[in-house]
């Protein structure tokens, strides 16, 4: 009966290590791909597991990119960034993390800022037929 104990285990620690490679953002605010109409002071990103950012910067269309400073300084699943005074316009947040078990994720999340749009909520299912619906009356 001891081989299959130690099997399980050797499956079980295979499982986990697969499952650490893959730490991935949950959750953003602002959301990926979403219009605010505030200008949002900080950026918030939440990682499936706790993770290191290495690299964090704010690109607004058409301007330099700026650097942000993320905190907490260690590893965290939730990571926040003071930013800077934002006009409108079209952001790109570039991130990178190490996990805990050294791996590098990279990933980048956009929103746009539009004192005049109505918010949206970004990463929502698009119901873009809404309004096509309009039945023709032969």
């Amino acid at each position: 009966m001891k081989t299959s104990s130690v099997l399980v285990a050797a499956a079980l620690l295979a499982l986990s290590a697969v499952a650490q490679a893959h730490t991935h953002l949950k959750e953003a605010t602002p959301a990926d791909k979403s219009v605010v109409n505030t200008a949002p002071s900080s950026v918030v990103l939440k990682f499936s597991e706790a993770a290191k950012v290495t690299a964090l910067t704010l690109h607004k269309d058409g301007e330099a990119e700026q650097k942000l400073t993320a905190s907490p300084d260690t590893a965290s699943t939730q990571v926040t960034a003071a930013l800077p005074k934002l006009s409108p316009g079209k952001y790109a947040v570039d991130y990178r993390v190490v996990s805990n078990d050294g791996h590098i994720m990279k990933g980048q999340l956009t929103f746009t800022f539009d004192p005049q749009a109505t918010p949206s909520a970004g990463k929502a299912p698009a119901h873009e037929h809404e309004h096509a619906h309009q039945h023709e009356h032969h």
